[in-house]
Formats: structure tokens, C-alpha cells, sequence
């Protein structure tokens, strides 16, 4: 796979100062807003400060390994129905990735010996939960089952900007009963509706975890939308791992986007959003150089667009207000391994939780996550290795105001301790281990370039479903926001669709 860079993009192909859209940075909701309008027709230029595009969405290598970036448990890939954003988002710049399915989202391992695999077969995976809450056996069921009428509503229309009334309006005169049941759910989270149905508190406990693995936060704070498309997608498109690893994604929609007539400039990092009579013009490079355009997407965080790239005296007072609601999520420690391929068993899954103490589910390297995605596309590691890519939350304040040899140290003891507790689920990891690669709250901050190496935002406390989350439209005039601060919220598929909303509103704006 080749790699672009600046190196590879002379100065002089970036001629043009203006444009119709200047998206700030290209993760895959900077990638998709990009696309869409270029497939539209519009004048796009993407700005990404890191020398390949991705984001938490990219790759790295090394000795010969292809690690993903961030999570390799990817929705949005399947063939049918409208919730396929990734598909959809390729297929518009004329695109297309190979897939290979995983027939198991999660194997968890959790306590007091709770151990169960949530299959693609949506019957086989409620049975084998069933099997270990038989007396829960209709809550799970009726529980399940009504997160599929949210994935159902969602799967039957065409998911475009909640803030374009000529959408909404076609959209409610095509499925009315659809829009209706979505608007019933639209403040509700997914722990309301699991309390209605169930009453067993491990099995509660188990539903929170179910939530945690993709939103960082228990079913109480989850909203029912999210986990409506989360629960029922991974049994309806399904699991499905790019081959050649997450990072092809990004860099097919960058084809896809060039192909388009758009732009992308790498080692481009902005440091200002150029406002003037109170509206969003253009943006300024750390270098001087300024480009303009009639719109300008972030892709940043909200904390870094308000808190960095614009003024002070610009952050709305509706900014101030969300963040009152919501918080930072927790960034990650991270360990890329290299590790021999006897180390895991036959029938080992791709992707595992492990959790000792329930109580521990939110705290400080409480949960472990495990991708082993050469266990899908094995071309991803030399023959005779696996990648085993294991992160667990961490917050940026535990690793700060240590001395370069402190903050070394606190990175093996901690890679240490990671390791001495999987070796429970993967015995002989540590010796067979080839390579490791150790990421922090830091490392996150700087490669990705997100305030405090954050995630995305989390409830900082009960909200009203996904009623709080903003959508596309700032209020700064001409400045839209794009990914995992905008409504749906985290998750590539999330982030794919907050920007084919983002790509619709603009488009509209426009008149294109």
C-alpha cells in the first residue's frame, strides 16, 4: 500500500486559495463530507495535519506488521439496507473495499465466570444468553427485540441531515410511521428500556458492558437510538473487517475524493479559523499560508474548534451550554503487539473483552479491548505472527508531569500489568510476544491531534437520549462541525453518517 505524504504533493498543486468547502482534518467524518460534495460537484480542499489520513481510523507499520490505529470491530460494511454508511459512502466517489465477515462481534470475559460470544446469528447469540439467564428469558427477548424496531426504522429510510426541513419532510411523507417511532425514541436511553424488561442485576450489569464497549458510558447514559443500530446491525450487516486493515478505508475515500476533483493536503495543521463580520471565511495554517472558502467543516473535537481555532470571544454561548452536558471521554493506553501464532488457540475470535470486577467496569484500565484482526486478514502480519492490538481507557491526567525516563518507566509497568492480566485468556502471551508498541493519552494527543487524546464526548450525566447531542450547523455562520461531537456520536459508522449529514446540509446551502 503507498503511503501519501507532503513529500509526495508539491507545493504548486495547492495553487487555489479559495473554494466552496475547506474541510479541517480527515477522519471519516471529514472523508465522507468531503466526498459527498465533491461528488456533487463542489470545490473541496481537506487539510490534515498528520502525513496520512484516517485519524483513529488509521495505520501505522511497523517491522513488518499493518496495525490499525484504533478499533478494528467494524459496522457499516454490509450490502443491505440503508445503514450500510461506509458502503454507501465509497460507492459515491465510485469506490469500493473487500470485506471479510466476522462471525463473532465480542467474545467477553467477565465476572464470576461470565463468559459468552455474541454471534452474528441474532437466535444463537440470545440463546446462549438465555442458557446463562434462563429465568430472564422473555426480558431478553422483548429487550432485544425492541431494539430491533429502532434498527428497523432507521433501515428503512435514507439517512440524510436531521436539520434540512425538505428532507425531513419527504422523509416523514414516505415512512411516517417510521419517523414516528425514531422521534419516540430520540430521548430515550437504552437502560430505560432495559429496566422495563429485565430485573436481574448482573444481567443489567452485562447490558451496561454491552454499552461500554462502544460508547464508554453504562446503558443509562447510552442513548436508545445508538444502541437500537449497534445491537440489531451487528446481526443484520454484520461484522465485516476491511481487507488490508481499517486504514483502507481512509485512503480509498482520498482516491475517491481526488477522482472527484477535491483536494487533500497532508502536514497541513490550521491554527485559525479566520472570522470575519461574524461569519466563518476561511482557515490559517501554522505556516501563514490561508486558504477561504463559503463553508468551513471541523473535524476536530469540539473543544479543540471552540477552544483553539477560533477566538475566545467566539465560542457561542450554545458551546458553553453542551459542555455542561457533556464531557470528555477517557483517551486509551494502548499496546500494538506482535506476538507468535501458537500463542492463540484454534477457535480463538477477533475481538475479546476482558473485565474482572464489575466495579471496575469505568475506572482507570478497568476494561481491557483486544483486536486481533490477522485472524481475519492474516496478510496483515509476517507468516507464523499475530497482531494483538489491546487498549484499555485511561485518562491524560495519569500520565502528565512525569520526567522522560518517569513517563518510560510508567509506560513498561503499565504494558506489564496489561499483559500479566490477559495472559488469563491468552496464556504464554508474554513469551511469545515479537513486538510491542506502547501508546498513551499523550501519544493520542499528538499523533491525533484531539484535546487530551479524547475519544469524543460522553454524558457527564443522565441526558435525554441523543437530544442534547448537536447536529451539523454551528452558530457560527458558515462553520459546521463534523464526527464524533456531532449527532449520532462515536463509532465509525456514527461518524460516517454524521457526515453524509454534514455533506446534505452544506450541498443544500450551497444549492448544489
Amino acid at each position: 500500500m503507498t503511503v501519501r505524504s507532503i513529500y509526495s504533493q508539491p507545493e504548486e498543486r495547492f495553487h487555489k486559495s479559495e473554494y466552496d468547502v475547506i474541510v479541517i482534518g480527515s477522519g471519516i467524518g471529514g472523508l465522507v463530507t468531503a466526498t459527498q460534495l465533491a461528488a456533487k460537484g463542489a470545490e473541496v480542499l481537506v487539510l490534515e495535519s498528520y502525513n496520512i489520513p484516517g485519524g483513529s481510523a488509521g495505520y501505522f507499520e511497523r517491522e513488518g506488521y499493518r496495525f490499525d490505529v484504533g478499533a478494528s470491530m467494524i459496522f457499516g460494511f454490509g450490502t443491505q439496507g440503508t445503514t450500510n454508511l461506509l458502503t454507501r459512502a465509497l460507492d459515491a466517489v465510485n469506490m469500493s473495499i473487500e470485506t471479510i465477515p466476522d462471525p463473532v462481534q465480542i467474545h467477553y470475559h467477565l465476572p464470576d465466570r461470565l463468559e459468552l460470544k455474541v454471534y452474528k446469528d441474532y437466535e444463537k447469540f440470545l440463546a446462549e444468553l438465555t442458557a446463562i439467564f434462563p429465568h430472564e428469558k422473555e426480558g431478553i427477548r422483548r429487550f432485544y427485540d425492541e431494539c430491533w424496531q429502532i434498527f428497523n426504522c432507521l433501515n428503512t429510510m435514507e439517512l440524510l441531515s436531521l436539520e434540512e426541513p425538505g428532507y425531513l419532510m419527504r422523509v416523514f411523507f414516505q415512512h411516517p410511521l417510521a419517523c414516528l417511532g425514531l422521534a419516540k425514541y430520540l430521548p430515550q436511553n437504552a437502560g430505560d428500556i432495559a429496566r422495563r424488561y429485565i430485573s436481574d442485576e448482573k444481567l443489567l450489569q452485562f447490558i451496561d458492558m454491552e454499552c461500554y464497549c462502544w460508547s464508554v458510558v453504562p446503558a443509562e447514559k447510552t442513548p436508545a437510538i445508538n444502541a437500537g443500530m449497534v445491537f440489531s446491525d451487528r446481526h443484520y450487516g454484520g461484522i465485516n473487517y476491511p481487507k488490508g486493515g481499517v486504514g483502507q478505508i481512509a485512503q480509498k475515500l482520498v482516491d475517491g475524493l481526488e477522482k472527484a476533483g477535491g483536494e487533500i493536503q497532508y502536514r497541513a495543521r490550521v491554527n485559525q479559523i479566520i472570522i470575519e463580520n461574524g461569519k466563518a471565511v476561511g482557515v490559517k495554517l501554522i505556516n501563514g499560508k490561508q486558504y477561504r472558502a463559503k463553508r468551513i467543516v471541523s473535524n476536530a473535537t469540539r473543544w479543540d474548534t471552540f477552544e483553539k481555532l477560533l477566538p475566545q470571544e467566539n465560542i457561542p454561548t450554545k458551546e458553553k451550554k453542551w459542555r455542561d452536558r457533556y464531557q470528555k471521554s477517557p483517551s486509551f493506553l494502548s499496546l500494538h503487539l506482535g506476538v507468535e501464532a501458537k500463542v492463540l488457540p484454534p477457535g480463538t475470535e477477533c475481538h475479546h473483552i476482558l473485565l474482572e470486577d464489575w466495579q471496575n467496569m469505568e475506572a482507570e484500565q478497568g476494561t481491557i479491548f483486544v483486536s486481533i484482526p490477522t485472524l481475519l486478514d492474516p496478510d496483515l502480519a509476517p507468516e507464523g505472527y499475530h497482531i494483538v492490538h489491546t487498549f484499555t481507557p485511561s485518562w491524560i491526567e495519569n500520565w502528565q508531569g512525569l520526567s522522560p525516563q518517569e513517563y518510560e518507566e510508567k509506560k513498561e509497568a503499565a504494558a506489564g500489568k496489561l499483559i500479566d492480566r490477559l495472559e488469563k485468556i491468552f496464556p504464554g502471551l508474554d513469551a511469545g510476544l515479537d513486538y510491542m508498541e506502547i501508546g498513551t493519552p499523550k501519544t493520542h494527543r499528538r499523533y491525533l491531534n484531539r484535546q487530551d487524546g479524547t475519544y469524543g464526548p460522553i454524558p457527564s450525566r443522565k441526558l435525554a437520549g441523543l437530544l442534547g447531542m448537536p447536529f451539523n450547523r454551528t452558530s457560527v455562520p458558515g462553520l459546521y462541525c463534523v464526527g464524533d461531537s456531532t449527532f449520532p456520536g462515536q463509532g465509525l459508522n456514527a461518524v460516517a453518517f454524521s457526515g453524509f449529514s454534514c455533506g446534505h446540509r452544506i450541498a443544500v446551502d450551497l444549492g448544489l
